[in-house]
């Protein structure tokens, strides 16, 4: 595979950090560690040190990498633990995989729908009569949902910026509420099915179908049909519990100060419940490697309905995003994936169709929900591709 000069998964996706001036952490910089068992035309182990080298910085303090081709597996870890200290960041870490719940969620839901207890084509009105109020005439099928394409309104949230939600990080703000609220504001206006928008509500609203379908909990149900099967043994969801249970880096926000300097201020306690199956789930680079490849082997979501995974939603312009995943296409090779971005945490999972090529990653960003590049992710995927 040739190198490529731009990013492919990460280019399309929340991930990007503020390029402002920042003061580099005080602490010292450990080399990045890391494994690898290839031959000559594996992954470029030069590019992706050089990707991880001068961590922590002002764009993040930490970075965990895996890159895997047909010749070759490579991992690596930069950074550190935490700004208290210089202990290097541990390379089987856990942390915040952001929307990469939403592959999760959208699996879980084909699964059922392949045992029969979900039809992708039913009204989702028709599974959840008491949250839809009148206001929503035209049906919205479950492969809506999936796709984005529902015309769902936002939920609301614990603020509209990042001094507000932090001030209610500890507070719980229930997936029903959050669902509540959106349907409150009645539709956008268009067809389901004929726009593409990309919202957390859609997978807030399908965890509360496979709640609906399966009289279990969302984290019950998505544990037993997605992450058992994968061997997903250190990946969970949270609910309320604001922790990061086990080994984790710790993860910070960049915040400017009235002086104009900026300060880095923890961010790794937070409450995510209002994430749920849209976002909350915490995982390791190792779990989501599994995840992602015992998912595109058919592992865990069978045929016909894994092919909802790599389809988007016909008739709709500039669709790119099918159920749980999104596509682009890079010289001719189209590659798959999710990100997530959480305060003080992003990550990528991503790769052709065939796995000839796999990336996947976790960075401590130091504003991780911006929507500028963030150099420390260009230069992984970039490295990733030579």
């Amino acid at each position: 595979m040739r190198a490529r000069t731009h990013s492919v998964l990460a280019a399309s996706v929340v991930l990007a950090l503020a390029t402002g001036p920042l003061a580099a952490p005080a602490v010292a910089a450990p080399p990045a560690a890391a494994s690898r068992s290839a031959d000559q035309d594996g992954p470029n182990e030069a590019a992706l040190r050089a990707a991880l080298a001068g961590l922590p910085n002002q764009h993040a303090t930490a970075a965990l990498v895996r890159v895997c081709t047909p010749d070759g597996h490579w991992h690596g870890s930069a950074g550190v633990r935490d700004l208290a200290g210089d202990r290097p960041a541990r390379p089987d870490a856990r942390f915040r995989a952001g929307s990469v719940t939403k592959v999760v969620t959208a699996a879980t839901v084909l699964r059922l729908a392949a045992q029969d207890e979900i039809d992708l084509d039913a009204p989702v009105q028709g599974c959840l009569p008491d949250l839809f109020t009148s206001e929503f005439e035209q049906p919205i099928s479950v492969r809506e949902l999936l796709n984005h394409t529902s015309g769902i309104k936002p939920g609301d949230g614990l603020g509209d910026d990042f001094a507000e939600v932090y001030a209610h990080r500890f507070e719980t703000l229930t997936p029903q509420q959050v669902a509540a609220s959106a349907i409150a504001k009645g539709p956008e206006g268009f067809t389901p099915g004929t726009r593409q928008q990309y919202r957390n509500i859609d997978y807030t609203i399908l965890g509360l179908l496979i709640e609906r379908v399966t009289g279990d909990s969302y984290a019950s149900v998505a544990t037993r049909l997605v992450l058992r099967p994968a061997g997903m043994r250190h990946t969970y969801f949270p609910g309320t519990d604001p922790r990061i249970r086990g080994p984790h880096n710790r993860g910070y926000q960049a915040v400017e100060q009235p002086d104009g300097t900026t300060k880095l201020l923890d961010v790794t306690e937070w409450n995510q419940a209002d994430r749920w199956a849209a976002g909350d789930m915490i995982s390791t680079t190792a779990d989501l490697e599994k995840l992602l490849t015992e998912l595109f082997r058919g592992k865990i979501v069978p045929q016909p309905e894994l092919e909802e995974m790599f389809t988007t939603p016909a008739g709709v312009p500039g669709a790119q995003r099918s159920a749980g995943l999104e596509y682009m296409e890079v010289d001719g090779e189209v590659f798959w994936g999710k990100s997530g971005a959480r305060y003080g945490y992003s990550a990528v999972i991503g790769g052709t169709r065939d796995l000839s090529r796999t990336l996947v990653h976790s960075v401590n960003a130091t504003d991780a929900k911006s929507t500028e590049r963030n150099p420390v992710l260009d230069a992984i995927t970039s490295a990733a591709l030579k």
